[in-house]
């Protein structure tokens, strides 16, 4: 399976944060955003990895993650020209997709759970589209699912004013090799955006739909406005502070799953030794040993 992460967009909804900086790249307690579905991807099994972001982040990306090889990874960019709707991803990316399988992550989108790694690498062959439900509070600000008494998924609505549910879908979705074809014939909506939704209503008309209702103990964070971002920084930082482990580390991901060996994760480590970030690295060394 390839990996996408959808880095793009304008980021109004956290203006002025955002006017001079992806909001992928502000930092979520002790890191930038887009680690977390880098490493979320990462525990899937995935190591293969398309960057789509703004022309101005492109630069500050390849920066920051280069092409992969220290991650024992390979990441590649392309550009969203104008922020056209998640779905339009599918479409930029289609060549590296190349019929193979793929994983749509947004940039702003923090999971974190035991065995969530597990349960994402159980369904990283789908024969059609997987995505995922997590129940909330208040579910009109994303797409809704809703279920029979059965769990058969009944319908999709982006947005609802009435919620027919308080399942959300969260920015976490697993295609099979026809998800760019699809997504180029879906009409934009009334925000001018190609919405993912409709892809995924297309696979329900289809009959090749499947819904996971995440597990209780799984946290998803949409860290896409100034709360957010604050609520997900808290999160993170409570639970680091208390476990002494860290969320959304891709080094620690990389040597975990064999990607890179421990001196490699000794390279990473001691130039963020300054940052306390690099001291967490050399100590899982240490604690290995």
């Amino acid at each position: 399976m390839r990996g996408i992460i959808l880095a793009g967009g304008s980021g109004s909804r956290l203006w002025p944060l955002t006017r001079a900086v992806c909001k992928q790249l502000l930092p979520i307690h002790d890191k930038p955003m887009v680690y977390y579905p880098l490493s979320t991807l990462m525990m899937a099994g995935i190591q293969d990895f398309l960057i789509i972001t703004s022309p101005d982040a492109l630069a500050q990306f390849r920066r920051l993650l280069g092409d992969g090889s220290g991650l024992g990874i390979r990441v590649g960019y392309a550009v969203q020209p104008s922020p056209g709707g998640i779905a339009q991803a599918l479409v930029i990316g289609e060549s590296f997709i190349g019929g193979e399988p793929v994983a749509l992550a947004l940039g702003d989108n923090v999971f974190h759970g035991t065995g969530l790694g597990e349960q994402l690498r159980a369904h990283t062959s789908p024969a059609g589209a997987r995505i995922f439900a997590h129940q909330v509070a208040d579910p009109r600000d994303y797409g809704v699912v809703e279920f029979d008494a059965d769990g058969r998924v009944l319908s999709l609505e982006e947005k609802p004013a009435r919620p027919r549910s308080r399942y959300a879908v969260p920015g976490l979705y697993f295609y099979d090799g026809q998800a760019p074809e699809i997504a180029r014939g879906v009409r934009p909506g009334s925000r001018g955006e190609v919405e993912i939704t409709e892809v995924n209503r297309e696979y329900l008309r289809r009959g090749r739909l499947a819904v996971t209702v995440l597990e209780r103990g799984v946290v998803w964070q949409d860290a896409g406005t100034v709360g957010g971002i604050s609520a997900t920084s808290e999160y993170v930082r409570v639970v680091e502070e208390r476990q002494g482990l860290k969320i959304g580390c891709p080094e620690e991901v990389a040597w975990r799953l064999g990607h890179i060996d421990d001196g490699q994760l000794r390279a990473l480590a001691e130039p963020l030794v300054p940052s306390g970030y690099g001291r967490y690295l050399l100590r899982l060394l240490q604690d290995d040993g």
